[in-house]
């Protein structure tokens, strides 16, 4: 289970130079169905959720929580990104802030989650000043894999869970040696 940030919620829409990070609207429904049933998408993540219990179950506003930001790109949803607190028993993580990320297929490979997740990262530190974020996802996941040394990520353990090997990474706050973290097990491109 997770648990919310402590923070305000919703914040103004981040912007940056090709996206839009801003809280769920009904008008991406469609898109999260689209998300979360993708098997391409959920390769490393358990597996895609069947699209008929989506259409079924998924309310009006998909993912209505704080830390749950849409990325838009041309007006359109393109992906998610999360972030809350952690249950993991982990140490490095439990308890701490938690980044997740999920891009559509065709938002991959084209730069969207570096410019997502390093606008996200913003905000978490604009919104609670001195975290420190970890960010997990299966060694196996490659994208991923990228992205964390990309963002600055630095290998904290490596551990076996959910039937694969799974990568822990820091990114300390600048000029910070605080204690918060970020989770990202994700699918982008």
């Amino acid at each position: 289970m997770t648990h919310p940030l402590t923070v305000a919620w919703p914040p103004d829409p981040i912007r940056t130079a090709r996206l839009v990070l801003r809280a769920p609207e009904a008008r991406d429904r469609a898109a999260f169905v689209e998300l979360l049933a993708s098997p391409e998408v959920h390769t490393y993540l358990g597996g895609p959720q069947r699209r008929e219990e989506l259409e079924r179950e998924l309310p009006a506003v998909p993912e209505e929580w704080p830390g749950s930001f849409v990325v838009e790109c041309g007006g359109e949803m393109i992906g998610q990104i999360l972030m809350r607190r952690s249950a993991s028993q982990r140490p490095a993580a439990a308890g701490k802030a938690d980044l997740g990320y999920l891009f559509l297929p065709r938002a991959w490979g084209q730069g969207y989650a570096a410019e997502a997740c390093t606008a996200a990262l913003g905000w978490l530190e604009g919104a609670l000043p001195g975290e420190a974020v970890v960010l997990a996802t299966q060694t196996a996941n490659l994208g991923s894999m990228r992205l964390a040394a990309k963002l600055g990520f630095t290998e904290v353990e490596r551990f076996h869970a959910w039937g694969a090997e799974q990568w822990l990474g820091e990114r300390r706050p600048v000029g910070g040696d605080a204690g918060g973290a970020v989770n990202a097990a994700s699918s982008a491109g």
